[in-house]
């Protein structure tokens, strides 16, 4: 039988929000900087009883006795945590965020322990060697096996003089990692640009003019202001025919976080990455030679798909070399399109590349993506996208009333064709002061089943920063998002569903959990391929103005214009992985000073890209996936991914010739139980193996981004 290792909370701590909600759901409302401290320290007391007691030489080297109290003290620790980092990303304030770091130090240094613990890794040896683990089932043995591996990965099997030094690293990196995102979010947040004369507005969107005089009024300010958040900065690149303007925002977005930034943000020099990046790169190299790597970018191989990293820079290489020519076409015809008929006789400028692809697009395609954009209403959209889950996946979607951060957050349950609710999920949807940029999904819940048979279901927030609705002649306005948007929602979602629709029970590898970093993006990119669909978009748009849905006729315009500079697009991707793997794989961070990481950047672009680079352009001090978020020696994912997605993907354009729809039920079970419902419990390459019959092929994604020859 299972014992308890952990102690009960005082009175006091019983009204935590952090430790009150337990195995349900956070009052995230409720939850003040002050309730930080008291509640993950309590925790880590309980998660390092838990310890104590799996390396007792009382306790039997078996599952119950075992992984069971020690995986309830370590996953009430990491909820709670898990609570702090997200309401940090979603709703950051100087107290959230000085509560947030007093404690980050705490929570590293016992998992960096954790991983370190010799009596810890010998009880898990003893397990997998003893009459019991043959009991257990696969899931069970892959979490064995994955902690095995992450232990001597963790320094485990370091000698006692390395092991302070091996948690130092760690601690060091994670307060790094943060800082790196809080200078990026700061030197985002630390620029407005105020306009007075509404002539410089010309060619702005509506809604986008609209958007920038609410500002101006939450600033106190009189006119339109702008900022560097995207869905405010982009719209300027993007349609603003004042040049001048659109040079100033560029400048200011591209050096963010660098020691150019002060002359255009109001910055401050504390915000400057050039330093952190030297200082992760040295302490991943340090760490990498600690376990016996020849590099980081070689440990970071040890639970992914590739395998060794010539493999990663071959494939990014070769997939260089075939985007290029396409790519060099690109950038030739925009360049001659602004010569000829944007009169920019002086030479293409990073500022003119938005605005002149918009035009070029416009005039080829003759639509605008504004155009496209009030088709989208974000509540159809996610109407369209449930009612895509629902029909390929056996499952219903319906509003949920779960406790929420901000007013703008809406919560979702999944149920299950008995009508029992599987999982939930959040969506917070808009851009705001304080949320960092971008998009993600993570882990709010896992799938767990405890020793008494109860399930644990899973719960995802998925976040997206989308431009939030405005007023319009004095009326608030639905929210339309464009096309790209849409595509990232669905982009999310498909992290989201391999969370959600999870069967393993074992939490280590249940849902995304476990999940080789390199294939942990296939469901994403596969669900973008639904956003190119007809019979989609017809059920998910309707016009904000008269509620008509796409016309065939602008849709077939944007399925033509689907690979637009995509050799271009494809390309950028490649030099921003190829960056980020030879930082990590043939840069020596010992002999590094200055600007070594930039120039690195720097010179891979030259070797492979078509766009000169601006002499300013700081790009790699923002490259938050590599220096905050997870991705380090890992950037390669998305492209070695979007291989597999692509050709999941083909299965469903096969059954479209068959009965006449990509929304085919029966496939779509069969990839959500042999993709989504396996989770992390068995290799993804075995996964993909069962669910296509064979082995990858790069043929399918070629063919989707227009990347051969007719």
């Amino acid at each position: 039988m299972t014992k308890s290792t952990t102690s009960k909370p005082s009175t006091e701590l019983q009204k935590n929000p952090l430790i009150a909600f337990g195995r349900g759901i956070c009052a995230y409302a409720e939850v003040k900087p002050s309730d930080i401290a008291p509640a993950i320290d309590f925790l880590l007391q309980g998660a390092q009883s838990a310890v104590d007691h799996a390396v007792d030489p009382s306790t039997p080297a078996n599952w119950n006795d075992l992984l069971e109290p020690l995986e309830d003290a370590t996953e009430s620790l990491s909820r709670s945590w898990g609570v702090v980092s997200h309401l940090n990303s979603v709703g950051d304030t100087p107290e959230l965020r000085a509560a947030y770091g007093e404690m980050m130090p705490k929570v590293t240094a016992f998992f960096s322990s954790l991983g370190q613990n010799l009596a810890l890794y010998e009880k898990f040896k003893l397990l997998s060697q003893g009459g019991d683990y043959s009991k257990l089932n696969s899931a069970q043995k892959k979490v064995i096996e994955n902690s095995l591996r992450d232990f001597r990965l963790g320094g485990a099997e370091l000698s006692d003089a390395d092991k302070p030094r091996f948690a130092e690293i760690q601690d060091e990196q994670a307060l790094l990692g943060k800082a790196f995102s809080d200078h990026v979010l700061d030197a985002t947040d630390g620029f407005i640009h105020l306009i007075t004369d509404d002539a410089d507005l010309a060619g702005l969107p509506e809604d986008a003019v609209a958007a920038a005089a609410d500002l101006a009024q939450q600033k106190n300010l009189q006119g339109w202001a702008f900022s560097l958040h995207f869905p405010s900065y982009y719209p300027v690149m993007q349609y603003s025919e004042n040049r001048s303007l659109r040079r100033l925002m560029y400048e200011a977005y591209v050096t963010r976080a660098s020691e150019l930034a002060p002359q255009y943000s109001q910055g401050n020099l504390n915000w400057d990455n050039t330093q952190n990046m030297l200082e992760q790169l040295k302490l991943r190299d340090e760490e990498a030679r600690m376990l016996g790597f020849k590099n980081y970018a070689a440990l970071s191989l040890a639970p992914k798909m590739a395998s060794t990293v010539e493999e990663v820079d071959i494939f990014l290489t070769n997939f260089a070399q075939k985007a290029k020519p396409f790519a060099l076409k690109d950038w030739q015809e925009l360049s001659l399109f602004a010569k000829t008929e944007l009169s920019i006789a002086d030479g293409l400028e990073p500022w003119d590349i938005a605005y002149a692809s918009e035009r070029l697009k416009q005039e080829r395609y003759s639509f605008s993506e504004n155009e496209l954009k009030q088709y989208f209403l974000l509540p159809k959209v996610l109407e369209g996208l449930f009612g895509v889950i629902q029909t390929l996946f056996g499952v219903k979607i319906e509003k949920a009333d779960l406790p929420t951060w901000h007013a703008d957050v809406q919560s979702f349950s999944v149920k299950n064709a008995a009508d029992t609710t599987v999982a939930y999920f959040y969506l917070d949807p808009y851009a705001r002061s304080g949320k960092r940029g971008g998009a993600w999904m993570d882990d709010a819940r896992g799938r767990r089943e405890s020793p008494n048979g109860e399930i644990q279901i899973p719960v995802a927030y998925l976040v997206c920063n989308f431009a939030p609705p405005v007023k319009v002649n004095g009326v608030l306005r639905q929210p339309t998002i464009t096309h790209d948007d849409v595509i990232t929602l669905f982009h999310e979602s498909g992290h989201g569903l391999h969370h959600l629709l999870t069967q393993v029970s074992a939490l280590g590898v249940s849902g995304i959990n476990g999940v080789e970093w390199d294939a942990v993006e296939l469901p994403s990119q596969f669900m973008e391929n639904f956003c190119w669909e007809w019979e989609v978009l017809e059920k998910m748009t309707a016009h904000a103005e008269t509620g008509k849905p796409l016309p065939r006729e602008l849709f077939e315009k944007i399925l033509a214009a689907k690979n637009f500079q995509n050799g271009y697009m494809t390309l950028r991707q490649v030099v921003m992985s190829l960056t980020d793997w030879r930082l990590h794989a043939s840069f020596d961070p010992k002999s590094a000073h200055g600007q070594a990481v930039l120039n690195l950047s720097r010179n891979i672009a030259d070797q492979f890209n078509v766009i000169p680079q601006a002499s300013i352009s700081r790009w790699i001090n923002t490259f938050s996936h590599i220096f905050a978020g997870g991705y380090a020696a890992g950037y390669y994912s998305y492209k070695w991914a979007e291989v597999l997605s692509a050709d999941v993907y083909s299965a469903f354009e096969e059954a479209a010739k068959l009965t006449g729809s990509v929304l085919d039920e029966k496939t779509g079970i069969r990839y959500r139980q042999e993709i989504l419902e396996v989770g992390g419990s068995r290799p993804a390459a075995e996964s993909f193996k069962a669910f296509r019959g064979r082995e990858p092929s790069i043929d399918a994604l070629l063919r989707h981004g227009g990347l051969v020859t007719q």
